[in-house]
């Protein structure tokens, strides 16, 4: 058995592993090259259903390319729009939300997720959470950016209820660089 702690996403991956079974339903809020909404589409089966947003075109053409070689198209909704317009497209209740916040890898690196549309989109997808459901905000504050959204998203998670939501913070504290860092959201309870 390896190490159990190698990176946050690695952590994130294997929460989804324990929350998601077939049939489930997801979101991914930022699908930029495919790889989180593929892994979703291989978790929830045929009878499940993953809805992925992101606001650029190659992140689309992209994440499309891979799902097709995968044969996941059909049990995913791609969605070229802003996560913080997910009620536009989602009334149904998932079990499961995953945000890998910053910048297409391989993109511009000047177009990133922002802490204002992150945050209205992280209170829209709480909405729309089943109890037990699970969201998981992959946060990178290597950029300036990705720093406000650390401390916005800290500071908003830090006052969550206690009797309806858990929230785990998760850091690298020996790692240099300013490594990847993990915020989950549970919801235990129905409001």
């Amino acid at each position: 058995m390896g190490n159990v702690f190698t990176n946050v996403v690695e952590i994130a991956k294997s929460i989804c592993r324990l929350k998601l079974a077939p049939g489930d339903w997801a979101v991914d809020c930022t699908m930029g090259n495919g790889n989180d909404t593929a892994f979703l589409c291989s978790l929830v089966g045929e009878k499940g259903k993953v809805y992925a947003f992101d606001i650029q075109e190659d992140a689309v053409l992209n994440t499309c390319k891979k799902l097709r070689a995968l044969n996941f198209l059909e049990r995913t909704e791609i969605i070229r729009d802003g996560h913080q317009n997910i009620d536009n497209y989602l009334k149904e209740k998932v079990k499961l939300a995953i945000f890998n916040l910053g910048y297409l890898p391989g993109g511009n690196h000047e177009i990133t997720t922002e802490k204002d549309t992150t945050l209205e989109a992280v209170r829209k997808c709480l909405g729309i959470l089943r109890p037990n459901g699970i969201i998981l905000l992959v946060i990178y504050p290597g950029h300036a950016n990705g720093k406000a959204e650390k401390e916005a998203l800290k500071s908003f998670t830090s006052q969550l209820n206690q009797k309806t939501y858990n929230v785990a913070h998760i850091c690298f504290t020996n790692q240099v660089n300013n490594p990847p860092e993990l915020i989950c959201i549970e919801k235990v309870c129905s409001e």
